[in-house]
């Protein structure tokens, strides 16, 4: 099994609370995450749970990734992870094997300052190679864009 682990942190002025509530909205996911198309089948009221699901479409719109909430700790740590079909149409044909899990990490190291951190790891399968360009979705050059278009929507939030 072949294995990317990319992370990538930034500071922020907004409290644990504003930043974790912002993040771990998949809705706010479309406005700030470069290969978010869409996010759907998240009828489950917010904060989200331990166990809920919910899909988004990668940067066509065409492949879907079903997400499950593995871990919910309000405001220090959020992680999700999509296993089996990734990237399959919305009928759930198609995809790659493999697993993604993404991990929100949020820490105060000073006054005023909490420390967002994004990680996301890809699990591949050596007989199943995933394309070049999904991987591209990994690059740690758009977590730092999803880290700025964050800062971006939450300028007009005060900061703590």
């Amino acid at each position: 099994m072949g294995i990317v682990t990319t992370s990538s942190e930034t500071a922020f002025s907004h409290s644990p609370e504003t930043l974790y509530d912002f993040v771990t909205n998949p809705s706010n996911w479309t406005k700030t995450y470069p290969g978010s198309a869409h996010v759907g089948s998240s009828s489950n009221d917010l904060p989200l749970k331990v166990g809920d699901t919910w899909t988004e479409a990668g940067p066509d719109g065409e492949r879907i990734f079903t997400w499950h909430l593995a871990i919910a700790v309000r405001p220090t740590m959020w992680v999700f992870t999509s296993v089996g079909k990734l990237g399959h149409d919305r009928e759930g044909n198609g995809g790659m094997p493999g697993r993604i899990t993404v991990q929100y990490h949020f820490t105060q190291p000073g006054e005023g300052i909490t420390l967002f951190a994004r990680t996301m790891t890809v699990e591949a399968y050596r007989d199943s190679p995933m394309p070049d360009g999904f991987f591209r979705m990994v690059n740690p050059a758009n977590i730092d864009k999803y880290h700025a278009a964050i800062a971006r929507e939450l300028a007009a939030t005060p900061a703590i």
